[in-house]
This record gives C-alpha cells, sequence and structure tokens, in this order.
C-alpha cells in the first residue's frame, strides 16, 4: 500500500512582529476548528521567523499538510492586519511508492487585498488529460 503526501514551504509577512504573535491566536482557533472535523484534516506547522524581523510567519507541512488550510490561514491574516498584494505557494504531492498519477503538484496567488484568487494550477489529472487528447484548462 502506497501512503500519499502533500509537502509545502512559505512566508507570510503580517508586517509588524506584534502582528505576528496575533496570527499564532488566529492559528489556534484555525486548528480548533481543523480538529472539530470529522476525521480531522492535515493542517500545517506555523512559526514565526526572527531572521526575517519578526514579522514574517512560516508555514510548513509536518510530513503531511493541506494547502487548502494555509489558504484559509493568509485569507484571516490578510482581513485581520489589512495586509496588500500579491502572496502565493506552491506545493507538491508525492507518494512513498512508485504510482502512476502518484506525483504532482500545484500553486496558489492571492490578492491580499481583496482575499481573491488570481491565478492556480493543479496538476493532479493534467498530464493524463494532456495524453489524451484533451484541453486540461476547460
Amino acid at each position: 500500500m502506497a501512503d500519499y503526501f502533500t509537502h509545502f514551504s512559505c512566508l507570510l509577512d503580517v508586517g509588524t512582529p506584534e502582528n505576528a504573535a496575533r496570527a499564532l491566536d488566529l492559528y489556534k482557533a484555525l486548528a480548533d476548528d481543523n480538529a472539530a472535523e470529522d476525521p480531522p484534516e492535515n493542517g500545517f506547522q506555523l512559526s514565526i521567523q526572527p531572521e526575517h524581523g519578526g514579522s514574517e510567519l512560516w508555514m510548513h507541512d509536518d510530513g503531511n499538510g493541506d494547502p487548502e488550510h494555509v489558504i484559509k490561514f493568509v485569507l484571516r491574516c490578510a482581513k485581520e492586519f489589512r495586509l496588500t498584494g500579491l502572496w502565493g505557494m506552491q506545493y507538491a504531492n508525492s507518494c512513498s511508492r512508485p504510482r502512476i498519477d502518484g506525483f504532482g503538484g500545484g500553486a496558489h496567488v492571492l490578492d491580499l487585498s481583496t482575499g481573491e484568487t488570481v491565478d492556480w494550477i493543479n496538476t493532479d489529472g493534467w498530464l493524463s488529460t494532456v495524453l489524451e487528447g484533451g484541453n486540461p484548462y476547460e
């Protein structure tokens, strides 16, 4: 049996060390919401990066994570701290054994001021769609 994993590592600058400390409370609230799900979804790990002035949050998987939870968290931070500009993350899907279609990845870009998705891509199924003559962008 194969195990499937999603890996990522990204930063979010929330402007000030005070905002970064407050973001930890937002993270805890998201983790509590996640724990209430049945079954709980894979989340992500969060820490404040002092080498970046204490205003950047490092979000990464802990062996297996959920990019969707990161995006929800970033949107909460954007609203709470009135963040602007673009933010993005990329992720890799991997498998513990060689499997056809067991590997892939994607990326997601947000406009922090509006909370809207600017663009995204997910390669899950993309290759097989193209090889079968389909258009993966439809």
